[in-house]
């Protein structure tokens, strides 16, 4: 992979979680291609899938309103040519009660990873799995 691309893509990807940091959508959203897939899987099973730029503004948009803080930091980056692996840590306080009985204000805390996809260096595909 050429050093430009890796610079290039790990770049993009700082951008998109810092703006996910702050709360700033429309910046998550300014390398990311219009047929971007997004993909949640928690525990081995896929539990959300979102097709196209619209239908993750909708979701990243609903997600927010779940949290008070939240915070993703990159713990580990590995190149595979046109995808990008990150292990990452999330922090977030939560805004309101969640079905599993986690309650308003509670800590979350996770290890996980996201899998980037890119073409055209946009943003292509995205799955967090935790």
């Amino acid at each position: 992979m050429k050093q430009d691309n890796k610079k290039s893509f790990k770049h993009i990807i700082e951008e998109y979680i810092d703006a996910y940091n702050n709360f700033d959508i429309n910046k998550m959203l300014l390398n990311v291609h219009e047929n971007i897939k997004f993909v949640n899987v928690s525990n081995g099973e896929t539990t959300l899938t979102t097709n196209g730029i619209a239908e993750l503004k909708i979701q990243a948009e609903q997600a927010k309103q779940y949290f008070i803080t939240r915070k993703q930091k990159i713990i580990n980056i590995v190149f595979k040519g046109d995808q990008v692996d990150i292990d990452i840590h999330f922090y977030g306080e939560l805004a309101k009660d969640l079905p599993n009985g986690i309650k308003s204000g509670d800590d979350i805390e996770l290890k996980g990873k996201s899998i980037f996809r890119f073409m055209n260096n946009k943003i292509i595909e995205i799955q967090d799995i935790s």
